[in-house]
């Protein structure tokens, strides 16, 4: 048992590797924070003059 454990420790290594590389990047690929989201900005003087030129029916 001893053997065997130790004769797959670096496929461990590599296993435990790899996860946590893939870890790595679904946590950076899903990063909930997402800033252009929640910048807003209101109408701007130019959308103003237009929405005042136009005429309701």
């Amino acid at each position: 048992m001893l053997i065997t454990l130790a004769a797959s420790l670096p496929f461990r290594r590599r296993l435990i590797a790899l996860v946590e590389g893939w870890q790595r990047l679904v946590q950076m690929a899903s990063d909930p924070y997402r800033p252009e989201l929640h910048y807003m900005r209101g109408p701007g003087p130019a959308c103003r003059a237009r929405q005042r030129g136009r005429t309701e029916i």
